[in-house]
């Protein structure tokens, strides 16, 4: 159950109420595709920087342990100890990003593993199927990502079956959420928005798929090699045409400038792997920009990482000292990092929340753009 609480312009404030926790929006959602945060990020240290939300893969963890081993030890959330929501993405990304594996064809994707040459077949049932074995609080339909390059007749093409394998989706989660063995009943189900830089394609396919009334609705396909000029205009056309009353999820968005103007333009779902890949090579976020701590001019530096920031490397260790665990290959280094990023992006959402529902959101996102275009 999906609550609007205020709306400042087009930003929206909203509550999703699931059977895992409330999520309250705008939301990042930290990325631990293989059932883990990269950096040696436990789920204790998730609840310590207020995450709401993780986000895992059905793809990889089909592959690797497999998801009937997930369900026979309880599901997603027991098998990882986290108590709160869990998304979990259809897999639908990989059709993109394994290009050189895999077939497309109507009933669905025949993949070779990327770990083994293993023969993988996904379609819209075996996705639903296997991310109903994981019981994710959220699951992702299936999907064709295209190349943000695919001319038009490709475009439409692809679109029109990722339609006809949205219907198959849904069709496919009512049938599994009525079986009485199914690990979480209540599983909700979002659609995914594509069409690449074609502002006619998305409406259309915006059109298309609210009819069918899903739980939520994303926006896949940007941020996959289109300028961001493009993913902005894309999201001022497209989201729009997406129901205001449900949640709306930007797929694998982005730097925090990147989160800032969407949530201006009415994404209140985010994720992306930049806070832990940047961590794990020492680039880290603050309020004055990105820090690259391997620098040398940080070899004396005494101060944290970012003054008054809360989290737990800020609070206890020092630039020169988080340096020197990077340059020495101490896995600490990594991990410190990354629960540093991922504090700021968890915080920036609390602070976007806080300015949505104070009226204030203009002024916040020009001052924070402001902050973080200055050197450190």
């Amino acid at each position: 159950m999906y609550e609007l609480i205020k709306t400042d312009g087009k930003a929206k404030r909203g509550r999703l109420v699931t059977v895992h926790g409330t999520i309250e929006t705008p939301v990042f959602m930290n990325v631990g595709t293989a059932a883990a945060i990269k950096g040696a990020v436990s789920t204790d240290d998730l609840r310590a920087i207020k995450t709401q939300v993780e986000l895992s893969n059905t793809y990889h963890l089909h592959v690797r342990p497999g998801d009937e081993i997930v369900r026979k030890l309880g599901g997603l959330h027991k098998f990882m100890n986290w108590d709160k929501p869990i998304l979990t993405d259809s897999g639908g990304f990989q059709v993109f990003s394994l290009a050189g594996l895999r077939k497309i064809k109507e009933e669905g994707v025949h993949f070779h593993s990327h770990i083994d040459g293993k023969k993988i077949f996904m379609g819209p049932e075996e996705s639903m199927q296997i991310q109903s074995n994981l019981a994710s609080t959220i699951a992702m339909a299936f999907d064709e990502c295209p190349s943000s390059v695919a001319d038009r007749s490709y475009m439409e093409k692809s679109v029109a079956r990722t339609t006809r394998w949205l219907k198959r989706c849904k069709k496919e989660m009512n049938r599994l959420n009525s079986l009485s063995g199914t690990l979480n009943s209540q599983q909700l189900l979002f659609g995914i928005n594509q069409g690449g830089i074609y502002e006619d394609i998305r409406i259309s396919h915006a059109q298309q798929i609210t009819e069918l009334n899903l739980d939520g609705y994303a926006v896949g396909g940007l941020a996959v090699g289109e300028s961001h000029e493009d993913m902005y205009r894309i999201l001022d056309a497209v989201v729009p045409y997406l129901p205001q009353n449900k949640p709306t999820y930007l797929m694998g968005v982005g730097t925090p400038a990147n989160i800032l103007e969407a949530v201006d333009r009415g994404v209140d779902f985010f994720d992306c792997v930049y806070p832990s890949r940047n961590g794990r090579h020492g680039h880290v976020y603050t309020n004055r920009g990105k820090l690259n701590l391997f620098n040398a001019k940080y070899e004396l530096d005494d101060r944290p990482i970012e003054e008054n920031c809360q989290c737990p490397a800020c609070r206890s260790y020092s630039r020169a000292y988080i340096r020197h665990l990077l340059k020495a290959k101490e896995m600490l280094g990594m991990r410190l990092c990354v629960l540093h990023n991922l504090y700021f992006y968890n915080t920036m959402m609390e602070e976007i929340r806080e300015a949505i529902e104070g009226g204030t959101y203009k002024e916040y996102k020009a001052r924070k753009l402001a902050g973080m275009g200055q050197k450190s």
